[in-house]
């Protein structure tokens, strides 16, 4: 059970690149070859990997593993590896754009982090291989951490299986030293992954997204899926001036469908929507049952506009449409008093009954979103379909 083990284990997981689901299969499952060009996002649930494996550990040979990774995403699983059914764990992954690694033994928890921010964009190798009781990261051939886990147990690191998954973790997330949020949008390619040629189980997902030959930072729509946060969960309602703000920012200039709605929860109807029609150009505002085509075609390299809910009006608001134009007067407290008990706010879409389903799905790319001059992280959402890119968009 020596840091060998668990070192073996994870270095088989580093490089491999392909759509998997958790060890525990599921009746129907797909055997895929790694080493390809592989979008990590390609998962339904937040914990579930998007790959796994496990192998004899007595086959294992190599202690070194490679492999390029890009991402604008700030936070996610890379890789994770085990043995002893998850009593010895190690995972990689990034947190505000560095990398971390920790290694799990019975009690014993090792954390360490450092290095340069790797959410560029860029594609970067990474390469893990042991040095001993150390577990040694190089990222673009420059050596970056190095973690070391001694232990006083007998060595048996040759037996048993070891457990490989990419895109999250097979143990409880109740195990890290330190929380993360595990979803990550990002890909890899070139994997190098010790001495296993071993097909990996992936389950079948409905939706399956590629990864961009070129990318910039946003979060992406591919017109079949939405991402729905509960009010609750986002910043409440100024106390001082009693408004919410809603700023969207887009420089797609394909962008069409619904970009965000707002939906009672208790009344199952929407309040209030923004879309883009495609034939004229223009921006849909809609509260309630009243709709307002703004009469303005937004074809600058940035459209900014801001969603403005007072008590007593509600205003679409952009560079060149001022607030005062399009106006909604009325009773609106109900909403801000319903934004802080729970409200539905999607992004991409309209919400149906189920939070999986929608209507009017919007294609294109979200620069950034801030509610209340917060920027908001489509990971955090309580539903984002896995068609949804919540870091990157193709250019």
């Amino acid at each position: 059970m020596g840091l060998t083990r668990v070192v073996l284990g994870l270095l088989a997981l580093v490089t491999l690149c392909v759509p998997l689901g958790s060890l525990v299969v599921d009746a129907v499952t797909e055997k895929i070859d790694g080493g390809g060009l592989i979008n990590l996002g390609n998962r339904e649930h937040t914990w579930t990997p998007y790959m796994s494996l496990s192998h004899l550990l007595s086959e294992i040979e190599s202690i070194t593993s490679y492999f390029s990774f890009r991402t604008f995403d700030p936070e996610g699983a890379l890789f994770y590896g085990d043995t002893d059914n998850g009593e010895d764990w190690f995972v990689l992954f990034l947190r505000d754009g560095v990398p971390e690694m920790q290694i799990g033994k019975g009690d014993v928890l090792v954390s360490v982090a450092g290095g340069h921010k790797l959410n560029d964009g860029l594609w970067h190798k990474l390469e893990l291989h042991s040095e001993g009781k150390f577990v040694v990261l190089k990222v673009d051939d420059h050596r970056e951490l190095a973690m070391g886990l001694h232990s006083h147990e007998p060595d048996t690191s040759k037996e048993g299986y070891i457990r490989l998954a990419l895109g999250g973790i097979l143990v409880s997330e109740k195990k890290l030293l330190l929380p993360l949020n595990p979803l990550l949008d990002g890909c890899v390619k070139g994997g190098r992954w010790l001495n296993l040629s071993t097909l990996w189980d992936s389950t079948p997902r409905k939706t399956a997204m590629s990864c961009f030959p070129n990318i910039k930072a946003g979060s992406f729509f591919a017109g079949t899926g939405l991402a729905i946060f509960n009010t609750s969960d986002l910043p409440g309602v100024d106390p001082k001036e009693e408004r919410i703000i809603i700023t969207v920012n887009t420089s797609s200039t394909t962008l069409n469908g619904t970009i965000l709605s707002l939906r009672s929860l208790q009344s199952h109807s929407t309040v209030l929507s923004v879309a883009k029609d495609t034939n004229s150009g223009m921006m849909i505002f809609k509260v309630n049952t009243e709709t307002t085509p703004i009469n303005e075609k937004f074809d600058e390299d940035l459209i900014s506009f801001n969603v403005i809910i007072h008590k007593t009006s509600v205003a679409f608001e952009t560079k060149n449409v001022s607030s005062e134009s399009h106006l909604r007067s009325g009773d609106y407290s109900s909403i801000l008093a319903a934004w802080n008990e729970g409200m539905l706010l999607a992004f991409g879409g309209v919400p149906e009954d189920g939070l999986d389903s929608g209507s009017d799905y919007m294609e294109g790319c979200l620069d950034t979103i801030f509610i209340q001059g917060q920027k908001i992280d489509l990971d955090q959402a309580s539903f984002k379909d896995a068609s949804v890119s919540s870091h990157s968009c193709p250019v």
